[in-house]
């Protein structure tokens, strides 16, 4: 869930933006007012990051899609904790309310893409001893990611809120060309990320997929049996 992020790829800081600009980021697509997002309180309280793991452990990955019938719909924080279900940006929102709250300096809610297909994507990022890491909240069955998980990440819009007033950061993308004596260290404890992991990997898309399953089911109106016919 959390990996230290290579800060020579990851534009981390950003530049302050008085207003991200809807055209070049068409991903950050809020429902309601960012300030919404940060002013409900919150019944659940973490106090430590595998506090916040141990939450989203138990909540569910459902597409809007499926739980709206909309394609896009950030959910606040506060609703999230009572549905324990949603997509990438609820699961984030809400962990950047928690991570905000344990005190992690810097703490932000991040919009971008990431993946292979660059999809529209959300994440935290936060510094921790002087040190930027990422939060994937959507992967909580994992404590810690290997650093060559984050090329994956491409930041686009970050939040940050100082109890008053939000601050938005536009991000830009950076190119990265590591020496063979970084990219070595890098390649080996991802290589040994995945062996580690790939069975779990597999076990949690399989019970992703049944659960989806079962939701529609239990959506799908009943179908009347057939009356039946006597004969003559």
């Amino acid at each position: 869930m959390i990996a230290e992020i290579i800060a020579d790829r990851y534009d981390v800081f950003g530049k302050p933006t008085f207003r991200p600009r809807k055209k070049r980021f068409r991903y950050f697509a809020p429902t309601f007012p960012m300030g919404r997002y940060v002013s409900q309180p919150l019944s659940v309280h973490c106090r430590t990051l595998e506090n916040i793991r141990e939450f989203l452990k138990k909540c569910q990955y459902v597409s809007d899609r499926e739980q709206f019938g909309k394609d896009d719909y950030w959910m606040p924080p506060e609703e999230f904790e009572k549905r324990r279900c949603g997509d990438c940006d609820d699961f984030a929102l809400w962990a950047w309310r928690q991570v905000m709250a344990i005190g992690k300096q810097d703490a932000r809610f991040v919009a971008g893409v990431a993946g292979r297909y660059a999809e529209g994507h959300a994440w935290v990022t936060f510094v921790d001893a002087g040190k930027p890491f990422l939060l994937e909240a959507t992967s909580p069955s994992v404590r810690k990611l290997p650093r060559l998980e984050t090329t994956r990440y491409f930041p686009g819009i970050s939040l940050s809120w100082d109890g008053t007033e939000l601050h938005y950061f536009e991000h830009e993308r950076r190119r990265y060309n590591p020496v063979a004596r970084e990219a070595v260290p890098l390649l080996f404890e991802w290589s040994l990320f995945w062996i580690m992991t790939r069975p779990l990997y597999v076990r949690n898309r399989v019970r992703r997929f049944l659960a989806s399953r079962r939701r529609r089911a239990a959506q799908s109106p009943t179908k009347p049996a057939p009356e039946s016919r006597s004969g003559r």
